[in-house]
Order: structure tokens, then sequence, then C-alpha cells
């Protein structure tokens, strides 16, 4: 079942959707879940996630929400602090307002680069554990490699360019320098090794899982190699198998 829900803080509204098996009362579990530049709340693999995980542990919900300028979100440029703004916000209100016990987050592509952004500036790290499943960590290189010239062009003259599917997001030069210079690959997440699990496609064209191949190592994280799967995990076995994955991983039993 799902119930959607905003968040109305710091002049920010944040469009939410919630997941759950029978009741949205009294989840001790929550995956704040995070999706890929350009999608949205609506986001057909973290519900089909969100269904499996909550009929598996009747005690754990799913929280997913539209970043800036995604989905049904307000804003018109997309700036990375208001980003990592939004992940604040809504992790507090999972902890403050909805009670969980504990808070897990399972975020791919775009939504891991933030979520190790958060990491890295937050002196405390809310979740209990964290699986990043086709990680962007070089979010630069993803983002400008299909840039052409006459677009670099454009951007150099302080004007935007769209980007996106369903709905187009401005992009800014300021936007592109703030990803070159905070180069997530570069920093330092060994004290949060043990909670982290990574699962990234060998045919992976957007996000090349050689990079996570590196800094897997380089952070002593597990990482699970999907033989085959490209970047948003296309074939639903490929799919299926990163969610079984996934759940082992938050089984609250095996903490």
């Amino acid at each position: 079942m799902e119930k959607l829900f905003d968040i109305n803080e710091e002049g920010f509204s944040i469009r939410c959707k919630l997941y759950y098996d029978k009741t949205p009362h009294d989840l001790k579990h929550i995956v704040l879940a995070t999706y890929g530049f350009g999608g949205n709340k609506d986001n057909k693999a973290i519900e089909k996630f969100a269904e499996r995980i909550t009929t598996k542990y009747k005690s754990f919900g799913v929280v997913c929400f539209d970043w800036p300028c995604h989905g049904k979100d307000a804003r018109n440029k997309l700036i990375i602090n208001e980003c990592l703004e939004y992940m604040q916000l809504v992790t507090k209100h999972i902890k403050n307002e909805m009670k969980a016990e504990e808070i897990y987050n399972y975020s791919s592509s775009f939504g891991a680069y933030i979520t190790l952004r958060y990491l890295h500036e937050k002196e405390v790290n809310p979740y209990k554990k964290i699986v990043f499943r086709c990680p962007a960590i070089k979010l630069y290189d993803s983002m400008t490699s299909r840039i052409t010239d006459d677009d670099w062009a454009v951007l150099n003259k302080g004007r935007e360019i769209l980007r996106g599917y369903d709905r187009k997001i401005k992009i800014s030069l300021e936007f592109l320098d703030d990803l070159k210079i905070n180069d997530v690959s570069t920093y330092d997440f060994l004290d949060y090794a043990d909670q982290i699990l990574m699962i990234h496609g060998t045919k992976d064209e957007m996000a090349p899982i050689e990079t996570t191949r590196i800094f897997s190592e380089n952070n002593i994280i597990e990482l699970i190699e999907v033989e085959n799967a490209d970047h948003p995990f296309s074939n639903p076995q490929y799919m299926d198998f990163a969610i079984q994955k996934i759940q082992e991983f938050f089984n609250p039993e095996n903490d």
C-alpha cells in the first residue's frame, strides 16, 4: 500500500510517498529510497523493491521523494545543496515524526552520489545500513559525457541547458562545477565500510563499474557485480537478484 504526504519546512515543499504493508503507523524500520537523475518518486524500481521488502519484513516501510526539479517538485533550477537539504529534511521527518527506530538508505545513480555527499558533509551517519545500486560516483563525468560543443557554448555564456526525460531540468555551469569540485571518489568512507553494500552491473555504460570497483577497494566496501546488467537493471531477473541481496543486507535479524 502507499500514501502520499508533503514535508513543508524551511521554505521547501517536498513531495513524498510512503510504501507499507498493512498500516502506515508504528513502522520500526524505514528505508529512504532515492533514484537517478530525471526520475521521480513514482519510480518503478523503487516500487518493486518496496513491495518486496514490506511484504517480507512487516515492520518495514519505504519512503521516496521528488528531488528538487524532479517529478512534481516546484523548483526549476537544480542545485546540489538543495538536494542535500531535501535529504536531511526527509531523514529528520522519518526519525522525528514517523518515529522510526532505524533508518536505512537504498540509492541508485544520482541518488547514490547525493547520499555520498551527505555522508561526507554530515558529522553523523543517520542510516543503519546503505545499499548503492549502479552509483554515479563520478557524476560529473556521467553528466558531461553527452554534452555537445554547442551545449558547452550555451553554458559558458551563463545560460542553462535542459536535460531529463518526462520533465526537462535546467542544468547550469555552476551545477557542473559543483560536481567537478566535489568528487566523492576522492573522499574517505572507511568509517562506514561495514554499513555499505555496492551492487553494480558489468554492462553499465552510464556509470562504468570500474569506478565502483576502485572506490569499493579503496574503502573496503563489499561489491556485488551483476554480470551483464546495464545501468537501470532493465532485465527483471537482474533486478530481482539485486532486490534479494538488498533484503538480505537489510534483514533486521542480522543486526
